[in-house]
């Protein structure tokens, strides 16, 4: 028996069927059985490809380039300079300020070269008097050039006892002399 397709063309009947699905079942088993490839780890190096595309700039490329910090020339003749340090003014920390027991306390002052010398790593400012707060008893005073200002910074560390503190430094020349105004650090520490 064989059906009849709208489109007209003739197809068997379903009897068929189940004979061509066996057949389409068993054939892929006749088939030999593949093997699996072994994996070979590569004995040399991949070539490098050469780039065939190389993107230009289309604006010039600009570097920059710090600049070297300048030189602090000192004087020609240094016995014939004067030195002095005008405090001018706190930059951080004002005086009488509360502060919590321990913190740490960057305090920062201006001051002006106001003499004729210039100032090199051979100047220092020392503490002179009252308490340290755990700050170094001496440092370099920061290099100035006669008549320009200068910020010096110190790093204290407040006390763990209620209180007034001040802290006095001063500036001494390369031969061990005092010279300018000196310089406080004025707090009261309190409990947090």
């Amino acid at each position: 028996m064989t059906l009849r397709l709208r489109s007209g063309c003739f197809f068997p009947s379903h009897r068929w069927i189940p004979f061509v699905c066996f057949y389409l079942a068993l054939a892929p088993a006749c088939s030999p059985a593949s093997t699996p490839t072994p994996f070979r780890p590569p004995t040399a190096p991949a070539p490098l490809i050469e780039p065939t595309f190389i993107i230009e700039p289309t604006q010039p490329v600009v570097i920059i380039e710090s600049s070297p910090l300048p030189t602090i020339i000192p004087t020609t003749n240094p016995e014939e300079c004067d030195n002095n340090l005008n405090f001018v003014s706190d930059l951080t920390i004002a005086d009488g300020t509360a502060v919590t027991y321990g913190s740490t306390i960057d305090k920062q002052w201006t001051v002006e070269n106001s003499g004729t010398c210039h100032w090199n790593s051979d100047y220092r400012l020392r503490h002179i008097g009252g308490a340290l707060l755990d700050a170094p008893e001496e440092i370099a005073l920061p290099p100035a050039r006669a008549g320009t200002q200068t910020t010096i910074q110190i790093i204290f560390i407040t006390p763990f006892t209620d209180g007034a503190y001040e802290s006095a430094w001063q500036a001494f020349d390369p031969d061990g002399l005092p010279f300018g105004d000196p310089i406080y650090m004025r707090i009261n520490a309190d409990a947090p």
